[in-house]
């Protein structure tokens, strides 16, 4: 109880700031006619302000001047926050090119990185002869820049990135208590209540988006709170971040082969994403898309848990479910029709799942074998 206690204040603070600045930027967005586009791979209808971020943004940025005393690491954390939200509000005004859109992105972690010193240092291995903190360094570029559009990509539906957001970012707090790691507890309690603040406004149906300010603000975020916990020598420690992010880092890697294969540009939009295969091939509803993708997140959040008291049972968790993440993959064609390896084996060993002319989903129908026989 007193532990709940301690902690309210920094959530209630961020909460009460964000849930009274967002109704300002629907205005601001509104004044400025900053809307969300309408294309023939959105779902939204009518005119929605997409800079609701700047609510997030401000209300983490206020709390974290009333509470924090910043060191060093932690000023240029705030810093390179302010140049990748930046980035993506002048997106969300003027439409940037991607290569500008990449360029804001890549000084954030550049500054965080060189003023901050925040990187990955778990690469250390002494019978190795030749310096390798080079390599270190472009891995942490890979991964704030990768963890920022991840979440960015996956804002699709209404509440999506900002409810996934809000559910790694808890996971990621509960972890660094475990670890004894105050400062990643309050950094994450903070945006944690900003998020929800801004959640009413943005869940389904959604009267505000976040915005690629937002997207890409609490993505940074979130890499940086990764890397400043979790660094360590430990593999599996290293992991916790890959495994929290399941949802958004599976769903911007099977992007990118699918595009890949289809010879398109990596940047190119497409409406294969996961939360569109949920609605569109399986025929779930908005909310419902996004309250399962929640759900699925908290699966992968509680193996990371698990994980970090008991390495073993943690394992064979995540590979549970991590099986059954490809079985869905294969199964709805998420990178094409035709590889299901899986399955394939499956059909071969236990005869499931069967082949049928009217199956569910796509890469179990017949016809996608027909057709490459002829």
């Amino acid at each position: 109880m007193n532990l709940v206690l301690g902690a309210m204040p920094y959530f209630l603070t961020a909460f009460i700031i964000a849930l009274l600045l967002t109704p300002l930027a629907k205005r601001i967005g509104f004044a400025l006619k900053i809307y969300a586009l309408e294309n023939n791979r959105t779902v939204h209808h009518g005119r929605i302000v997409r800079m609701g971020g700047l609510a997030i943004f401000l209300s983490f940025m206020l709390t974290m001047a009333i509470f924090v005393r910043a060191d060093k690491t932690l000023n240029a954390i705030l810093i390179g926050a302010l140049i990748i939200f930046l980035g993506g509000l002048i997106d969300d005004i003027f439409d940037l090119k991607p290569i500008v859109k990449f360029g804001f992105q890549l000084a954030a972690a550049l500054y965080v990185i060189i003023f901050g010193n925040l990187s990955l240092d778990f690469i250390n291995f002494e019978f190795i002869a030749f310096d390798i903190r080079p390599i270190s360094f472009l891995v942490s570029i890979l991964w704030i820049v990768g963890v920022a559009n991840a979440i960015n990509l996956i804002d699709g539906l209404d509440g999506l990135s900002s409810g996934i957001s809000f559910i790694v970012l808890c996971v990621i707090g509960l972890i660094g208590f475990f670890m004894g790691r105050r400062d990643i507890c309050v950094i994450a309690l903070i945006l944690v209540g900003g998020i929800a603040g801004f959640l009413p406004y943005n869940f389904h149906p959604a009267s505000i988006f976040v915005g690629d300010c937002g997207a890409l603000f609490m993505g940074y975020m979130i890499a940086c709170l990764s890397l400043l916990g979790f660094k360590t020598s430990t593999f599996i420690t290293l992991g916790f971040p890959i495994i929290i992010l399941f949802v958004p880092l599976s769903d911007t890697c099977l992007a990118i082969i699918r595009r890949k294969l289809k010879g398109q540009k990596i940047s190119e939009a497409d409406r294969s994403h996961l939360h569109h295969v949920l609605m569109y091939k399986i025929g779930l509803s908005h909310r419902n898309t996004v309250l399962l993708l929640y759900f699925v997140t908290f699966l992968f959040g509680v193996s990371a848990v698990i994980t970090y008291f008991n390495e073993a049972i943690g394992v064979v968790i995540l590979a549970i479910l991590c099986i059954c993440a490809w079985i869905f993959i294969e199964l709805t064609g998420m990178i094409n029709p035709r590889f299901h390896p899986l399955i394939g084996f499956l059909r071969r060993t236990i005869g499931h799942p069967r082949k049928s002319a009217d199956a569910f989903f796509e890469a179990n129908k017949l016809r996608h074998d027909d057709t490459s026989a002829k």
